[in-house]
């Protein structure tokens, strides 16, 4: 059993900003040369999330619509009190998506479904240098 970790270093614009992160993870994968095992994607940072959905326009903007009905960006957290920088919003919306993904994989790939990608979503409201560590735990 080998132990692999990546990094990827993404600059994102937040708010929430939704990147398909599958074919870096895909290039991690193919570069490690283990054929099974899983994959570990974790977000650094506590206003962010990691995520899956079929990442199309029509998607893309309803899950940005669905975050917004879910945690208002415009309404007051108390969170807001204790630092003054308005993003309580991006910290609920990170708690409720999650840091971290884990995807198996075997013969190489990742075992995704056909329609199904890797998503970063960034929920701060101001862009940020975002880093996603990758962990390979496989043969």
């Amino acid at each position: 059993m080998k132990v692999i970790n990546e990094k990827i270093k993404l600059n994102t614009k937040g708010n929430p900003d939704l990147l398909n992160i599958t074919d870096e993870l895909s290039r991690i994968l193919k570069s490690s040369k283990l054929d099974r095992g899983s994959m570990t994607v974790f977000v650094v940072g506590s206003t962010a999330g990691i995520t899956t959905f079929e990442y199309e326009p029509g998607l893309i903007k309803d899950v940005r619509e669905l975050y917004e009905k879910l945690i208002p960006s415009n309404k007051h957290y108390h969170h807001d009190d204790s630092w003054g920088d308005a993003n309580g919003f991006s910290h609920l919306r990170a708690t409720i998506s999650g840091s971290s993904l884990t995807v198996p994989f075997d013969g190489g790939r990742l075992l995704l479904g056909t329609w199904q990608q890797v998503v970063l979503a960034d929920f701060d409201n101001r862009p940020r240098a975002r880093e996603v560590i990758v962990q390979l735990i496989g043969e």
